[in-house]
């Protein structure tokens, strides 16, 4: 069998995702044969160009119409365009792995996963830091109590391409398409990975204190004259008070110079520590009981998650193999008929914390989530 995929979207994931499908093949023989069919966006000679060098056999403008010429969709859209397309193909019954977060606010959100538990298809979301070796390590050590009782959680995604108040506007910068900016741009993956390493008891949120600023309220219109409103976050900051009793903080920002893609992670139990930074992509640091400091384990040998498929130890992976064991995962349940995680649900548990960040920083108070 072979699973005929199309992609709504062609730019930064367009490129992340293809080169997953490319590299399958090579790198996971028992991974399903797939077909790169249709690429789906607006202007025709853009798709011609993005088409020839992404490997897609055809193109198309309507994303209704060639929803009845694939298997499997991967939305890829900008954030406003994930419920629409994502639904009807769900209706369908074609699966999806739609790009991160689920939706532009709850309600699309909640829309979206009652699609999902009506469909008989696999709906599956884009948080691919689930498929970093050292953070699908460190969640099997968190499982097996090596570092006790987790009684606090970390996490930070730091940008800096919005750092220059030049940077022209574009959709990630606009409330009503975005959602919201660092927010659910990165926030979104923290959120995810605190819900994923600590399970899914410990690792639920109850309560959130969060914070939101814009810096920088108009951005030049880029290949034209004059600037557009910012309407979406440029920094947040959130405190999470987690169902299982431990305690948690969530920084995002955009503007923060120095910082490329500064995903660093900390989870702190009474009988160690672990972190993890995702520009040291292939290396764990862990604190135990007894010890007087951290020590650095590097992920890389084919006992460690995903690695035995690679390279050789020591001969590290980068961000795009996260995508590679992601579609493993995604299209093996697909063709399986099994299940898949990260789903629309987690999407949603996911939306209803930036949702209640967001209502908290309206209100200036604690939430519930």
């Amino acid at each position: 069998m072979t699973l005929r995929v199309g992609f709504l979207g062609y730019g930064f994931m367009g490129d992340a995702h293809a080169n997953a499908l490319a590299r399958l093949p090579m790198f996971f023989p028992d991974a399903p044969d797939v077909e790169r069919g249709v690429l789906i966006g607006r202007d025709e000679a853009a798709l011609a160009a993005a088409a020839d060098r992404l490997g897609f056999d055809e193109t198309a403008t309507d994303w209704e119409a060639a929803l009845s010429d694939v298997d499997v969709l991967y939305n890829l859209a900008p954030n406003y365009l994930h419920a629409e397309p994502s639904i009807a193909a769900l209706e369908r019954g074609v699966h999806v792995l739609c790009e991160k977060p689920l939706a532009t606010d709850l309600e699309e959100a909640r829309g979206m996963a009652q699609a999902a538990r009506e469909a008989e298809a696999v709906a599956g979301i884009g948080f691919n830091y689930r498929y970093v070796p050292a953070l699908a390590h460190a969640r099997n050590l968190i499982a097996a109590g090596e570092i006790g009782e987790v009684r606090s959680f970390r996490g930070r995604y730091l940008q800096d391409w919005l750092a220059d108040p030049g940077e022209p506007w574009s959709w990630r910068l606009d409330a009503d398409l975005a959602g919201s900016g660092a927010l659910g741009d990165l926030g979104a993956h923290t959120v995810d990975l605190a819900r994923y390493l600590l399970g899914p008891d410990t690792g639920s949120v109850d309560r959130v204190s969060g914070h939101l600023r814009t810096f920088v309220d108009e951005r030049p219109v880029e290949d034209g004259d004059g600037t557009r409103s910012v309407t979406a976050d440029d920094a947040c900051s959130a405190q999470l008070a987690f169902e299982g009793g431990a305690t948690g903080t969530v920084e995002a920002s955009r503007i923060a110079r120095g910082h490329k893609n500064d995903h660093s992670i900390a989870v702190h139990g009474t009988d160690g520590s672990l972190r993890f930074a995702l520009e040291r992509l292939n290396e764990l640091e862990l604190c135990r009981s007894g010890a007087r400091g951290y020590e650095r384990v590097l992920i890389t040998d084919a006992s460690d998650p995903y690695v035995d498929a690679w390279w050789p130890p020591g001969h590290v992976l980068g961000w795009e193999h996260t995508f590679v064991h992601q579609s493993y995962e995604f299209l093996s349940a697909v063709a399986g008929d099994g299940e898949y995680a990260p789903n629309f649900e987690d999407g949603l548990a996911v939306q209803r914390v930036l949702d209640a960040v967001e209502r908290s920083d309206r209100s200036g108070e604690w939430v519930d989530v």
